[in-house]
């Protein structure tokens, strides 16, 4: 079945409350418990001087109430005295400004004294727990990419990022050559002379910022790698991250290849308020509850990057302290998400935190027990919601119905070069991936090395800036229906114009010729119903058209096989090219597993569909026959 968690700083608290706090999580339902992620200054208050004893009680405590314990190596809040010993190790903002000691996550990723000092602290920890029986899980740092610290601009970045230019071109004529450095004088004598990519007048050439980014989710890639050679000998137990909500600037399906279990933090108010584009209509409509699309988006996408494995380790209980504004959940809201993450096969729900801390950064940030110990509104919730997961059976990873191919690096190229203001990789690929949830769909989202494709009714690949011709062919050859596009296959590996002109799809005759970017507020009806805006692309060819503009340009063209969308669809235009006739309702969201169905209703008022009617903010689970 799937268990319930909970995030807890034994080192917050007096040591007498701990076992009240262990009996009381018990009695909850929660199975698993967090800790040690932010301890260091605690486990090591002076270089090589090791306090393990408050630690060694607070494991025996939790463990003697039953519960598991997911340890966490603490690099991501290095002591002050680290700072003396690596004064460079401090990321630098695009600005090129330090950042100062105060906070977390001040170091660069690049840092070879720091990333070995981080290793060697897993080292320590491994050697002490990695064959307790006691700890079940371990996580490795936290939260890559938060606060905006994948992309450093420090001199250790500059000189690392030197070093990988050199690797990768060999010669600083070969770099020239393929950034096109002819352009604006730009020609470099050697790699000593290459800076980074900010500070400059205006853009920076996009073949030199693309590069430094893929040097940028790299070093996030190497540095979770260290800490994973260090505890890989000393334990038995999983390793896992916790990532972030919309944090694409490094690849997660290439750091969770050195992981056992994906996991990620899910804040559904913050993430509405902090991170998602929508109408004034919807963001009131769904205050309370969270947008319905967004958490399920990223339960599917880390499924995949964990290959079948995935948690939640963060999940929201009531206000957060860090979005621009910050409601309570509506009453039920805690336990849907719970069984939402459930529905799409997470092992673990665990929440954020057990007691609001009364001090500090975080205190307006609530927890299931309020800071004078009483319990908060989420405590009942999370008890009710381990009731129903222990009815469920183990999680299992079924494949969907429909795929949705996903590419960081596609990212990357577009926030390089978007042409248009509001061009992003993200919007994009999120409103293909709701039209597929209007449509009833239970949806897999895949790298583009994929090669599970024969397997689904639908695929989407919206915005592939690089098409790999595996999954060229593999799109071919699908026996499902394969739409692609917009803006896919029409750049190089180094960011210049693709030549021959793309998308290059085999068997579909059509050529890009030129795009327009359009302002937010025009839209280009459809004939026939729907409308593009943000991107459209002008082609011609010999492929045949199956939607166009009300004026003739084509914005959908090939046959029932592979097709190419050319423009960017509104709501209406993306369920008419996947032949949604009966889309579900705002809020109303469908996921089937092996054995059960769930209805997940986020509107704040009862939604039908399909005859099956499901209360406000409640999830309703039925047996598959």
């Amino acid at each position: 079945m799937p268990e319930l968690g909970v995030c807890y700083y034994p080192e917050h608290w007096p040591e007498e409350m701990w076992p009240r706090d262990a009996q009381r999580m018990a009695e909850t339902g929660i199975k698993w418990v967090r800790i040690g992620e932010f301890a260091w200054s605690r486990l090591e208050p002076a270089p090589g001087a090791f306090t393990w004893d408050w630690l060694d009680r607070a494991i025996a405590v939790l463990a003697g109430a039953s519960l598991k314990v997911v340890l966490g190596t603490p690099s991501a809040t290095p002591p002050r005295w680290m700072l003396d010993r690596f004064p460079d190790m401090l990321a630098h903002d695009d600005q090129g400004r330090p950042r100062q000691f105060g906070s977390r996550r001040h170091y660069s990723h690049a840092h070879d004294g720091y990333r070995a000092a981080a290793a060697a602290m897993c080292a320590a920890l491994g050697a002490r727990y990695g064959r307790d029986p006691r700890v079940a899980a371990w996580q490795i740092d936290n939260e890559y990419g938060c606060h905006d610290t994948t992309l450093c601009y420090a001199p250790v970045s500059r000189d690392a990022f030197r070093n990988w230019l050199g690797a990768k071109y060999q010669s600083i004529d070969a770099l020239n050559r393929h950034w096109g450095n002819v352009f604006w004088s730009m020609e470099y004598r050697s790699f000593d002379e290459v800076e980074l990519p900010n500070l400059t007048v205006t853009q920076p050439n996009p073949a030199h910022e693309l590069d430094f980014r893929r040097f940028s989710s790299d070093m996030v890639v190497e540095w979770n790698a260290a800490q994973v050679r260090a505890l890989r000998p000393l334990t038995e137990a999983p390793l896992i991250h916790n990532f972030m909500g919309r944090t694409l600037e490094f690849d997660h399906f290439a750091m969770g290849r050195d992981l056992d279990i994906a996991s990620w933090d899910s804040y559904p108010l913050g993430f509405l308020s902090d991170r998602l584009e929508a109408t004034d209509a919807h963001r009131a409509a769904f205050l309370q509850q969270g947008d319905p699309d967004f958490q399920a988006f990223h339960h599917d996408l880390y499924r995949s990057v964990g290959a079948g494995r995935w948690w939640v380790m963060e999940q929201q209980p009531g206000p957060v302290n860090w979005a621009p504004w910050n409601p309570a959940p509506l009453p039920g809201m805690v336990r849907l998400w719970a069984l939402e993450a459930a529905a799409h096969g997470a092992e673990v729900i665990s929440y954020f935190r057990w007691r609001q801390a009364p001090f500090a950064q975080e205190q307006m940030h609530a927890g299931l027990l309020r800071a004078d110990d009483a319990p908060a509104p989420a405590l009942a919730e999370a008890r009710a919601a381990a009731e129903v997961l222990a009815q469920l059976p183990e999680p299992t990873d079924t494949p969907g119905t429909a795929a949705l191919i996903f590419d960081y690096a596609s990212d990357w190229m577009w926030k390089t070069l978007p042409q248009g203001q509001d061009f992003d990789y993200f919007r994009l690929v999120f409103s293909a991936y709701r039209a597929l949830r209007r449509a009833g769909h239970s949806i897999d989202i895949l790298p583009p090395d994929t090669d599970a494709l024969a397997r689904y009714d639908v695929i989407l690949a919206p915005g592939l800036g690089l098409l790999p011709e595996a999954l060229t062919e593999r799109l071919a050859a699908a026996p499902g229906r394969a739409i692609v596009g917009p803006r896919t296959n029409l750049s190089t590996e180094h960011h210049g114009t693709r030549l021959p002109l793309g998308p290059a799809l085999p068997g579909l005759d059509l050529t890009v010729t030129h795009v327009e970017s359009l302002p937010p507020d025009h839209l280009r009806p459809v004939a026939g119903g729907g409308a593009v805006g943000h991107w459209l692309e002008h082609v011609e060819g010999g492929a045949e058209v199956l939607l166009a503009t009300q004026t003739g340009v084509p914005v959908l063209s090939g046959g029932a096989g592979l097709s190419y969308v050319s423009a960017w669809p509104d709501d209406a235009l993306w369920d008419r090219i996947l032949g949604t006739q009966n889309p579900m309702p705002d809020g109303l969201r469908l996921r089937q597993t092996a054995t059960h169905e769930f209805m997940i209703n986020y509107a704040a008022s009862p939604q039908s569909w399909n005859g099956q009617t499901v209360p406000p903010c409640d999830v309703v689970i039925r047996a598959r026959l």
